[in-house]
């Protein structure tokens, strides 16, 4: 029986799933992590711990499976957590977390020959942070730069040197042309810092003899390149048509669908992420979770959903926003929280807020047409918010687009799924 490995380097824990060739899940594992290192903006993290903690996790899964029935394993990581490292794989560096943004005076550099287009022109981007290690002397020459899946890949394989098309979009890679574009010539790099890349979920090399023998995999058991863990949950979901979406209900609202062509509009914050022959269309809303619970517990959100009556409208109009300004679906960063008025009722006052995200999320998926993503055919839903059925309702009436269950929710899953491609 062959099975497949998808290993997902999140912030709080290592996850490793195992799944076979029917995508049964047959084990999936945790092992925590420490807290990254924050102080203000800056936000690190000794990048030691990420394979120490893969490696417990692996030991754990590899003790429910068969080790020499795995053909392939697939690793996703956040988006643009970069280290520096040398051919070894020795971090040079302390790792600069995706949500580290000291790279500001970068970022001002950037905006003066990288297109706009790019995916770059953050201070939490890839690019900015490795232009933030060269002009602070940490990118010396033989140094690498990678993301945290090429780096854990790396150590399957003892090849430091690959990453894929979805992390390495942020780092100024064109996912159109698949190739470095002519601009990152401005940033002055040393030769050889940037990895090769390969699509997501292209077979690279077999796992390593040491890594072979020390864990009982076979030495033909294959490392693919992997993807960012935001990319892998959507894998995870089951959508692989055009026009089937994705919506997460976390702490923020993010859309996502599948096209057929790529759509860039940084204004909105909206970029594209190859998956095969298509491409992975999507926004991120600041309103969302975070507001709701402002107000309310979980248990407060559970109670009071109940008493609502999702088929009838709640006659309020907010834009629940944690601060103000807002990016997508519309460009604003002067729009201020609109929360009033507020009435007496709990009752009332959440289904306002539900309708009202419910509104946020249909104009997110209308911004994306107009741009010229497919209409939505499929909604899925992820995210702490999927398990309120009175949201669900209201979401319904707004989307009028048929709903469907997700296949799995975990990040690991979707690096496996993409694991058991490559081995195909």
């Amino acid at each position: 029986m062959s099975l497949f490995l998808g290993i997902d380097m999140g912030t709080s824990a290592c996850r490793i799933a195992a799944i076979d060739s029917h995508d049964q899940v047959l084990a999936l594992v945790r092992e925590p992590l420490p807290d990254p290192m924050q102080h203000g903006p800056e936000c690190e993290q000794d990048a030691t711990l990420w394979w120490a903690a893969t490696e417990v996790a692996l030991e754990k899964v590899l003790s429910l499976v068969e080790p020499d029935h795995i053909d392939a394993i697939a690793v996703d990581g956040t988006s643009s957590t970069l280290l520096l490292c040398d051919s070894q794989g020795k971090p040079a560096a302390p790792a600069l977390m995706y949500r580290d943004q000291r790279a500001v005076k970068q970022t001002t550099e950037l905006a003066s020959f990288a297109p706009p287009t790019a995916a770059v022109h953050s201070p939490s981007s890839s690019l900015a942070k490795l232009l933030w290690y060269k002009d602070n002397g940490r990118l010396e020459p033989g140094l690498i730069a990678l993301h945290q899946a090429d780096w854990i890949s790396g150590h399957l394989t003892s090849q430091f040197n690959t990453s894929d098309e979805n992390n390495a979009l942020k780092l100024g890679y064109d996912a159109v042309s698949r190739s470095w574009p002519d601009w990152l010539k401005g940033c002055d790099l040393p030769e050889g810092c940037l990895p090769y890349i390969q699509p997501a979920g292209t077979p690279v090399t077999p796992v390593s003899i040491d890594i072979a023998r020390r864990f009982g995999l076979r030495e033909d058991c294959l490392v693919a390149t992997g993807t960012t863990d935001s990319t892998a949950t959507f894998i995870a979901s089951g959508a692989c048509e055009p026009g089937d979406a994705v919506t997460v209900l976390g702490s923020t609202l993010v859309v996502k669908i599948l096209s057929g062509t790529p759509i860039f509009a940084p204004e909105y914050g909206i970029y594209s992420h190859r998956l095969g022959d298509q491409w992975l269309v999507g926004g991120a809303s600041n309103a969302g979770g975070t507001v709701l619970r402002q107000f309310f517990s979980d248990e407060q959100l559970a109670s009071l959903s109940t008493a609502i009556d999702p088929t009838q409208a709640s006659g309020l109009n907010y834009y629940p926003l944690p601060s103000r300004g807002e990016r997508f679906p519309d460009n604003n960063p002067e729009l201020e929280s609109r929360l009033s008025p507020r009435p007496e009722n709990d009752v009332e006052f959440l289904h306002g807020l539900l309708e009202s995200l419910a509104r946020i999320e249909q104009r997110g998926y209308e911004r994306l047409v107009e741009l010229g993503a497919p209409p939505p055919r499929t909604v899925r839903t992820s995210g702490g918010g999927a398990q309120n059925t009175t949201w669900t309702a209201i979401r319904q009436r707004h989307l009028s687009v048929p709903f469907q269950a997700v296949q799995h929710t975990e990040a690991a899953i979707g690096a496996a799924l993409l694991a058991r491609k490559a081995s195909q």
